[in-house]
């Protein structure tokens, strides 16, 4: 008598993205923007600080982040108010600003005896390593945000690409400008990505009262 074939049983496991927001990561907003900033001054951290300033202003994706060099955003021995970084989705150029806290916190770090010689901005702690990683980076931002009490599962790297356009959104209304910012090649991705219309349309019926 042959036994018949029963399928195997497997244990269930509990879905990876149970208890987490796996949505779009929210934007900070200037009041933790200056939240964290004063931790890490106080915490005499200068590499967190550049870097985190760096993130705000570059708005850029944390691979490119990871993978600036100094060469980026240093000239003769000074730090550039405007930086160009060539992104690795699209093998296209964006251009940021620098601005005078950045470019301060940046001096100091170049000072550091972890610098010397270092091509990169945020050279890798190990030899094997020539930069942080990207799961590093997301790491360094897990410990950012928690520092100031915010729930990490709302917040990622991609908050610190967001949170200077959202900002420059509200307070411009110009999306142009934006796209321009985060390099977008079309219109709907920039709406998209700072969820302009569902904003819009919220700020719109706060203002109406039946």
């Amino acid at each position: 008598m042959q036994t018949p074939n029963l399928p195997a049983i497997r244990t269930r496991r509990p879905a990876w993205n149970k208890g987490r927001i796996v949505g779009q990561k929210r934007p900070l907003k200037p009041k933790h923007v200056w939240a964290i900033r004063v931790r890490l001054e106080l915490a005499e951290n200068h590499r967190d600080l550049a870097l985190f300033n760096m993130a705000i202003d570059s708005k850029l994706r944390g691979c490119d982040l990871v993978r600036m060099k100094v060469v980026d955003v240093m000239a003769s021995g000074q730090i550039k108010k405007r930086a160009s970084v060539l992104r690795s989705k699209t093998q296209k150029p964006v251009r940021f600003e620098i601005s005078e806290g950045t470019r301060a916190s940046v001096g100091k770090w170049m000072k550091d005896p972890l610098m010397v010689g270092s091509e990169y901005l945020w050279p890798g702690r190990f030899h094997e390593r020539l930069h942080i990683s990207t799961r590093q980076y997301a790491r360094i931002v897990r410990e950012w945000v928690s520092s100031i009490g915010l729930e990490v599962t709302a917040y990622g790297t991609h908050s610190m690409r967001r949170t200077k356009v959202t900002q420059i959104y509200k307070k411009t209304g110009n999306l142009r400008a934006v796209q321009l910012l985060l390099g977008h090649t079309k219109m709907d991705s920039t709406v998209r990505y700072l969820g302009v219309e569902l904003e819009d349309a919220l700020a719109i019926s706060e203002a109406i009262e039946i």
